[in-house]
């Protein structure tokens, strides 16, 4: 049932334009004798066609129009205005601010029929269209989720196969990465970039895939030169995950080439120093640093929170950026949550 507004301070004028809709079928006259109350209703209830007349008190036809076509959801449903002349200078008037189509009095009952018809027709198409739209940007949207869920359990199973590889846990890679989104968060990155973090950190030492077992699993000191093979595994995961159309592997990319270099420029494997050290590079490196001294491994007993905490104040400004240190002691809460949440019996999804 298609609902068609008629503002006219006439009456005589409201009683036959209700007779012509109705005999159009399938349409609902609603009329309105005031035009700020015809205003009122068709801006709240979104009519299919609205039938104005040029020459009212209050506000006038072309004054209707105007302010009906600024209003949201407005802007396409048709109007028809109704004028007592064929001024010109009306028309293109009322083209200006939005009138779909005209009628001369006295109305022209075929005519009338005619141009109500192929409005509301063409009402009916604009919606077709808009639903069609909609619908079409929700399916676009599952699939991209689709695409980014299947994504997603990609860069996990890869996180996990190199912790396999380690004697660090599955539970680390969860916890830092956690703890990476709560510096982030502290200091004032979007919600977008705090779980882009959150889903990259995990890939951060992916390049471990392609260090020796001999060395990877050494429980004793490294010697210099196993050292120095063992630091080759943050070029590994750049080389892994660079070039990547991805945002989530560019960000994973910049994330393994930089979390072991130090703010004094001290770190491997470029000895960059200070911003020029990315930042995401900056934050991981005080998550993974913190759970790599609060978790117990096969050849060290995991640290005690404080002792911890202490060897990051001390690193601030040397090993570490001093406002990510300062970010994630802010949140001392939230990160013994995070470490008591994410525990090795039990590995969630991120």
């Amino acid at each position: 049932m298609n609902r068609v507004a008629i503002i006219d301070d006439s009456e005589i004028n409201l009683t036959l334009l209700k007779a012509l809709v109705i005999k159009l079928g399938d349409c609902e006259p609603l009329l309105f004798q005031e035009s700020l109350k015809g205003l009122a209703w068709c801006t709240g209830s979104r009519p299919d066609l609205v039938i104005v007349d040029y020459m009212m008190p209050g506000l006038d036809g072309l004054q209707f129009i105007a302010r009906f076509r600024t209003q949201p959801g407005c802007d396409e449903i048709p109007v028809l205005m109704i004028t007592a002349n064929d001024d010109k200078d009306v028309r293109y008037e009322a083209l200006k601010v939005g009138a779909t189509d005209f009628l001369t009095k006295p109305v022209d009952r075929i005519e009338f029929s005619a141009r109500v018809r192929n409005m509301l027709a063409l009402g009916a198409s604009r919606k077709k269209l808009a639903d069609k739209a909609a619908w079409l940007a929700e399916e676009v949207k599952k699939a991209t989720a689709a695409v980014h869920a299947r994504e997603q359990e990609l860069l996990f199973r890869m996180s996990r196969a190199a912790e396999f590889r380690d004697p660090e846990t599955g539970a680390h890679i969860q916890r830092m990465a956690h703890y990476s989104r709560l510096i982030a968060a502290r200091l004032g990155l979007s919600v977008a970039d705090q779980e882009l973090i959150l889903q990259a950190a995990p890939m951060h030492d992916v390049g471990k895939i392609g260090i020796p077992d001999y060395i990877l699993l050494k429980p004793g000191k490294l010697t210099t030169e196993e050292f120095d093979l063992m630091k080759t595994h943050s070029l590994l995961g750049f080389e892994l995950l660079k070039g990547s159309e991805s945002t989530i592997l560019q960000s994973a990319a910049a994330i393994a080439i930089s979390h072991h270099e130090k703010f004094d420029g001290s770190g491997y494997p470029y000895g960059v120093a200070g911003e020029a050290i990315p930042l995401f590079g900056r934050i991981v490196a005080v998550a993974d640093v913190f759970d790599a001294l609060t978790s117990e491994r096969p050849y060290k007993k995991a640290w005690p929170i404080e002792r911890a905490v202490d060897l990051l104040r001390e690193g601030a400004g040397q090993h570490f950026d001093a406002a990510c240190v300062e970010a994630f002691l802010a949140c001392r809460d939230d990160v013994l949550g995070i470490h008591a949440e994410y525990q090795d019996a039990e590995v969630p999804n991120i």
